[in-house]
Order: C-alpha cells, then sequence, then structure tokens
C-alpha cells in the first residue's frame, strides 16, 4: 500500500475544539500502514488550542489546515467535501475523521482491499463496526452489528455507515463531491453520504471488525447507540417528531440530486416522500409497498409506529 502507485486517500477532518484528544487522532493517522494520504483539515472557530495542533502536524505531515463556514459540523464537513477536487487533485480516495477517535493501523488499508474488486466507475463505499471506548480508550465494546443489508430502503430511515468509518473509492468521491456542489444543507454527513451513494446505484460494504477506537464522552456530537439505553433514545427521538424534520431536510436534499438516483430509488425516494401525507391507511400501505427496514426488529417497529403517529 506504500509508494506514488498506491491509491491517494484525502482525509477530511472537521474540528471545532478539539485539542483535548486532537494531536492522539492525528498520530493514529500518521501511524497508519497505507501512507499515500493528505489530511484537509477545516477548523470551524476553535478557541482553544486546535489550529495550533493541526499547524504543527502540517509541518511535519501531508495536510492542509481550512478555515470552516462555523455553521456546526454536518455545514464543515459539506464545506470540506467541497473543496477536496481542489486541494486533493483527480482520482483520490475519500475518508472522514472525527477529532477525537484513534484509528487502528490498517485502517485505510484494510477499507481500499475491501474495495479493490470493484470497477473504477462503480461507486463503492466502505464502513465498519467500532470499538467504542471511554475517554481514556479503556472498556471497549463492539458498536451494535448491521444483520440485514445496506440499501437505499434502510439508508432513507436509517443511517448505518458511521461516518468516522467511511472510505469511498474514487468514483464514490467523485459522485459526493459533485453532488455537494448542489445540496445547501443535510442532517448528517455520513447519513446523506450513505442515501446518495445507495441511491445512485453504488455498493456499500460493511466491515463486521472494527476500524477504530470511537471515544465516548459529553461532547460527541452523535454519541453510539450500542446500549439498551441508547437505543430507546434514538426511538424515543423517532416518536417524538425529530425524524419528521430529519425526513424533511433529507428529501429536500435527494430531490435536488434525482439525476444521480437510478429510476428505480427515484421511484421509491417519490413514493416515501409521498408516504408521509395522506389518510393513515394509504400511509401503511405505501409503506408496505415499499418495503423500508431499520437494523432491528424493535427499531422496524418503531418506524411503523411513527408513521401511525404521523412523526415520518
Amino acid at each position: 500500500m506504500n509508494g506514488p502507485q498506491s491509491p491517494q486517500v484525502a482525509i477530511l477532518l472537521a474540528v471545532y475544539n478539539g485539542s483535548a484528544y486532537l494531536s492522539e487522532q492525528l498520530q493514529s493517522i500518521a501511524a497508519q500502514d497505507h501512507r499515500n494520504w493528505l489530511v484537509m483539515a477545516s477548523d470551524d472557530g476553535s478557541d482553544d488550542g486546535s489550529p495550533q495542533i493541526l499547524a504543527e502536524f502540517s509541518q511535519r505531515y501531508p495536510a492542509r489546515c481550512l478555515s470552516g463556514p462555523r455553521k456546526g459540523p454536518a455545514a464543515n464537513f459539506l464545506s470540506l467535501i467541497r473543496r477536496a477536487p481542489e486541494v486533493a487533485g483527480a482520482g483520490h480516495w475519500l475518508a472522514f475523521s472525527d477529532q477525537d477517535d484513534v484509528w487502528l493501523p490498517d485502517k485505510l488499508s484494510r477499507g481500499i482491499a475491501a474495495l479493490a474488486d470493484y470497477d473504477d466507475a462503480h461507486p463503492a463505499l466502505y464502513c465498519s463496526r467500532t470499538w467504542i471506548t471511554d475517554t481514556a480508550l479503556g472498556n471497549r465494546r463492539l458498536s451494535a452489528a448491521r444483520p440485514r443489508p445496506p440499501s437505499f430502503r434502510n439508508a432513507l430511515v436509517q443511517n448505518v455507515a458511521s461516518g468516522n468509518t467511511i472510505l469511498l473509492n474514487p468514483a464514490a468521491a467523485r459522485l459526493v463531491e459533485e453532488a455537494a456542489q448542489k445540496v445547501e444543507r443535510v442532517v448528517v454527513h455520513d447519513w446523506w453520504v450513505y442515501q446518495l451513494v445507495t441511491g445512485a446505484g453504488g455498493s456499500v460494504v460493511h466491515d463486521d471488525a472494527p476500524s477504530l477506537l470511537y471515544r465516548q464522552h459529553d461532547v460527541n456530537q452523535i454519541g453510539s447507540n450500542d446500549t439498551r439505553l441508547a437505543r430507546l433514545r434514538r426511538i424515543r427521538q423517532l416518536l417524538q417528531g425529530h425524524f419528521r424534520d430529519w425526513n424533511e431536510v433529507n428529501i429536500a436534499a435527494l430531490s435536488r440530486l434525482e439525476p444521480y438516483l437510478t429510476p428505480q430509488n427515484r421511484e421509491i425516494l417519490a413514493e416515501f416522500a409521498a408516504m408521509r401525507r395522506g389518510p393513515l391507511p394509504a400511509r401503511l400501505a405505501r409503506l408496505r409497498r415499499l418495503d423500508l427496514y431499520r437494523q432491528s426488529r424493535i427499531s422496524t417497529f418503531a418506524l411503523w409506529l411513527s408513521l401511525v403517529l404521523n412523526r415520518i
């Protein structure tokens, strides 16, 4: 995986007041056994030591330090995606990095190997489970399994591609970078990427082996959902109406990108949007016809319940 002929990976790192753990994450990137990478770090207005940490790292390793739009993490990642072609050049792979994780040394090389058999013109996405840890990287436990296959029918109602594990082959990177120029807002970048790649007919490889240490602390943007309590919190969010708000944003973004979607997935998107309106019997009939699913039975049941309660 070393040398000038190995794939170049542009690593998009969104940063905001991350000085507590940022150095450790950057060092885990520097320790990758795949050596051909470029860090694109976008600082979103930190008032701690993050800019200095990034500047020092860029003096020793391939890295570009950029300024973020100061509109939150989703907008910061979108801005990085839009700027990636100019900074990284043509033909690169794309990875996303959080500021507080620790990557295992083979994270990039394992992802590249997993996508190696896909044609250069076929979009493909690699993602994996993680080791969920405490702030000191102890008490490791595996993130939730994903027993059901990744697909657009799953992506519309659930994200299984954790952004900190995602790696995109050049075709998927081009797709995402072009599409990012056409959307103004997404809920979270990784869910949008999962929806877009599957919607465009691309492939998703979910690795059951973890590729990084996912540090849990008080200011995590999303947090894990591997415990029963965490899953119940997510389901409560779904039933309280947050899911409906997220769907509004997702549908608006995907509707702008219909030319990228396959004909079948354009129909699924239209049915999904229509399913959220009209009398309950019609909504239930559409959901049954669409065969949308989440990864667990209880979560799929909550999806149906949210439709009955008009929270979808």
